[in-house]
């Protein structure tokens, strides 16, 4: 999905599908992190959570950079092996992927393992903008053009459906709300879909915090994984 392009990636392994012993007790830290000042009535509007989300934001994405290339890589393949052995794929036919930027775990592995199971791999395209996007084919190899925000997407292809998606995301609460790059791009997405597809939110455990001040317009994950939890939403579709 459209998010803003950075050249620091992060290379990309195969870990098996299986599950691996790893430490849960990690406490997201709120320090450093902007909040909501509110004193009304009932839960904040659009027009106040708007600008503190920007803040999260820039709050997160710093938090995340700061994280080591090698720590990252590591505990990158430690919530794709989580993912692998929380969800079996290969029911999905048409999986959905994103091109991985701005430090985002990198899931090219698992698309190229679900293409060699037999399924599809997907890449979001903005065909028309503020407007929901279209998923294309992707494989290795595929011939590729600079697209929205100048994220790499498939130079020519046909629209696809997805059955699942792999979301990046910069923040997400244990409600399973993401908070994305403000662009709306995945929810005006999700919102089109009917039924909607699985909905999985990657990330590392820094990206939790209390709560995104959920709006009308977001639409939950159907869970998050990260390199130290699965968090589910009460009724998962």
């Amino acid at each position: 999905m459209p998010r803003e392009e950075d050249d620091d990636r992060e290379t990309f392994s195969s870990p098996a599908c299986s599950m691996h012993e790893f430490a849960d007790d990690f406490a997201p830290s709120s320090a450093g992190l902007p909040s909501l000042a509110h004193t009304g009535a009932g839960a904040p509007d659009w027009p106040a959570v708007k600008p503190w989300r920007a803040e999260m934001r820039r709050a997160l994405l710093a938090r995340r950079a700061a994280l080591e290339l090698k720590d990252r890589q590591q505990r990158g393949a430690h919530a794709k092996v989580r993912l692998c052995a929380e969800v079996d794929l290969e029911p999905y036919r048409v999986l959905g992927i994103y091109w991985p930027i701005r430090a985002e775990i990198d899931v090219r592995d698992i698309a190229i393992r679900h293409i060699e199971a037999g399924g599809v791999a997907a890449l979001p395209v903005v065909v028309h903008k503020n407007a929901p996007v279209e998923f294309w084919p992707w494989e290795p190899g595929t011939s590729m053009r600079r697209g929205f925000w100048n994220i790499p997407v498939p130079a020519s292809g046909t629209a696809v459906r997805p059955d699942a998606l792999i979301i990046p995301l910069v923040g997400f609460d244990a409600a399973c709300f993401r908070l994305g790059y403000g662009g709306g791009y995945y929810d005006r997405t999700l919102a089109a879909l009917a039924p909607r597809p699985l909905r999985i939110g990657l990330a590392y455990a820094e990206a939790q915090i209390a709560t995104i001040y959920p709006q009308p317009h977001d639409v939950p994950m159907s869970m998050i994984v990260t390199d130290r939890a699965v968090h589910r939403t009460v009724t998962s579709e």
